[in-house]
């Protein structure tokens, strides 16, 4: 809600309690079905072998690089990752599968003003038809809400629909549209941009955790009712 200054020009809400946010550490976020381990070097085998079941490339078409093929790539494409300091890395280990099965990341994390972005969003064939993405997201979400961050974004090509329901699914919501933002693979990119707020939290946060109870869904993660229903109800 805008308010007025002295000149009756309007201005943003007020903040007299705001204070630069912490860097999310990079530890280990347990939830039901998966925990997000910090990136390291040991995960590259279990990486590339879970990438490489898939039949083709088809997961890589709107990442910014190709798929790894080989020990030696996973580890130049996973080193990367970790030598990058503006990101906080993260693996999907499965407790079903016993293995990292995926790779995302915290990404562009302003403390100052207590925004950061959710990316590098990297599924093997391993989490896909499951709630291993949705979960790994939660944690992501949780950690950031609970740090006091205000804004979690999400960016995504805006030809990539699946990534764009993903994020609508779980509660962000679409700002816009960038249009030329960016090139990749020889591509022009337009990009997408969804974001969920602090204000918006608590209300997600009840809906996500009640679909995820036992009540609802099995070990297997078979659910009764879908996410939907339960931000419906909220």
């Amino acid at each position: 809600m805008s308010q007025f200054n002295q000149y009756g020009q309007p201005i943003g809400f007020a903040l007299p309690d705001w204070q630069p946010v912490a860097r999310p550490a990079a530890i280990a976020l347990t939830g039901r079905f998966c925990t997000l381990q910090p990136l390291q070097d040991a995960h590259c085998a279990p990486l590339l072998a879970a990438f490489s079941l898939a039949g083709d490339d088809r997961d890589w078409t709107w990442l910014g690089a190709n798929q790894p093929r080989s020990l030696t790539a996973m580890a130049r494409w996973v080193g990367e990752k970790m030598a990058d300091i503006g990101l906080v890395c993260y693996v999907v280990f499965s407790h079903a599968h016993q293995q990292a099965v995926g790779l995302v990341c915290f990404a562009n994390i302003d403390q100052q003003n207590g925004a950061l972005e959710i990316g590098h969003v990297t599924w093997s064939p391993l989490m896909q038809r499951s709630v291993l993405g949705s979960e790994a997201i939660y944690l992501l979400l949780n950690q950031a809400f609970t740090l006091g961050y205000r804004r979690v974004a999400w960016r995504c090509d805006s030809t990539n629909h699946a990534s764009r329901r993903a994020a609508e699914r779980l509660g962000f919501t679409f700002e816009g549209r960038f249009r030329q933002a960016m090139t990749r693979k020889q591509r022009n990119r337009d990009t997408d941009w969804l974001s969920v707020i602090d204000t918006e939290w608590p209300v997600i946060q009840q809906a996500i955790t009640r679909w995820f109870g036992e009540e609802n869904m099995d070990s297997r993660g078979q659910q009764i009712h879908s996410l939907h229903h339960f931000l419906k109800r909220n």
